[in-house]
């Protein structure tokens, strides 16, 4: 245990002095805690800034991106000038503005097998904090394979669900979710959409997750899965048990782990390298030349008159395949370009198609462009 606290953090931190639960031992333990929150995107910035205001002792953060403008309507930790900048080294900058007397330490680098095990242990909690499966499967066997207490989080447009697992043998991300969905069929908040202020309720939740587990006070949601509706305040909670089985499919050895192909198990795979690509310039300056084919759903923006064509929701593919000619040029887009590549290697592979072109990194990349 560290010394005592000093006369600055008793003010600082008088509010929890005042609870009977919390008091300067469990302000103490706060103070020797080490949290690594996973991503500093709409729930990390949240968890984050609890957790600093709290008086955890260390928290790390680790996110390879950089803040973009579309990131300011939920992820509030940040501004305008932070746009550009890596998160993980932004959220330092704030943070540690709110609370000097913590340590803080960024990591603006891709999570990976090769990194996430060494880093792992350097922690007594992580909080997964991330927007892909693939990233949450590896988070979460490397919290196995690190015996480290998982706080995960998810958002997905108006709803959110958190749970806290492998604390103390108690169920795993694995147990509730043994594979993981076919890719496509869960767009991500940018192809979807997110309400703003949902990343800030559930990254709440998180946090008060791991000050529980922390402090040793409450009942941690510990084999159990909640669910939470921010249109009409419902929630879910449903008991989750440990799965022997679940556990055994994951890497038993740290050496297995970091051989381990993540995006490969969640069905991501890179571009085949003969698969003709176009980017959304390339496709402006010859639009008359392309018939387009849209695989994204209805809903989904924008939809510029520049980029109209037929469009065809990925799971209707096979049902609508008779409205795609084989005789033309025809580009196929989706939001990010990995839906309009499984629908061209699905269409090349079922019907021979060969007058596929991907519309490379998707619509968004029109967005970037000053296109009327």
């Amino acid at each position: 245990m560290k010394e005592q606290l000093t006369n600055q953090e008793k003010s600082r931190y008088s509010r929890h002095l005042l609870l009977d639960e919390i008091g300067e031992q469990g302000q103490k333990k706060l103070k020797n805690a080490r949290v690594l929150v996973v991503g500093a995107g709409g729930l990390g910035c949240p968890v984050l800034q609890y957790l600093t205001a709290a008086g955890v002792g260390h928290i790390g953060v680790i996110d390879m991106d950089a803040v973009e403008e579309s990131n300011l309507q939920r992820q509030i930790l940040y501004t305008v000038d932070d746009i550009g900048i890596n998160k993980a080294v932004s959220a330092k900058k704030h943070l540690q503005k709110l609370n000097p007397l913590i340590g803080i330490t960024a990591y603006p680098t891709k999570l990976t097998t090769r990194n996430a095990i060494e880093l792992f242990e350097q922690y007594d909690i992580v909080i997964d904090g991330s927007d892909n499966f693939a990233t949450r499967y590896l988070v979460n066997d490397a919290c196995l394979l690190t015996q480290k207490p998982l706080v995960y989080g998810s958002i997905y447009k108006f709803e959110g669900q958190v749970a806290v697992f492998n604390y103390e043998g108690s169920a795993t991300y694995r147990c509730l979710f043994p594979t993981p969905p076919e890719v496509g069929s869960v767009p991500s908040c940018s192809e979807i959409g997110v309400l703003g202020v949902l990343p800030g309720i559930v990254g709440s939740m998180q946090a008060n997750e791991c000050l529980k587990l922390i402090l040793g006070i409450g009942q941690p949601l510990v084999n159990q899965f909640l669910v939470y509706n921010a249109l009409d305040y419902t929630t879910l909670l449903m008991d989750i048990a440990y799965q022997a089985i679940s556990a055994e499919s994951i890497p038993q050895t740290k050496t297995d782990f970091k051989k381990m192909d993540y995006p490969h198990f969640c069905g991501i795979k890179e571009a085949p390298s003969l698969m003709k690509e176009i980017t959304v310039t390339e496709l402006l300056e010859h639009r008359s030349t392309y018939t387009l084919v849209d695989v994204r759903e209805i809903y989904e923006q924008p939809r510029p008159q520049s980029l109209a064509g037929i469009n065809i929701p990925l799971p209707r593919l096979l049902a609508c395949v008779d409205q795609i000619p084989m005789d033309k040029p025809v580009v196929v887009i989706c939001q990010k370009g990995i839906r309009s590549r499984i629908a061209i290697e699905t269409l090349e592979k079922k019907f021979g198609y060969d007058n596929l072109i991907n519309l490379k990194g998707g619509i968004v990349n029109w967005m970037k462009l000053d296109v009327s």
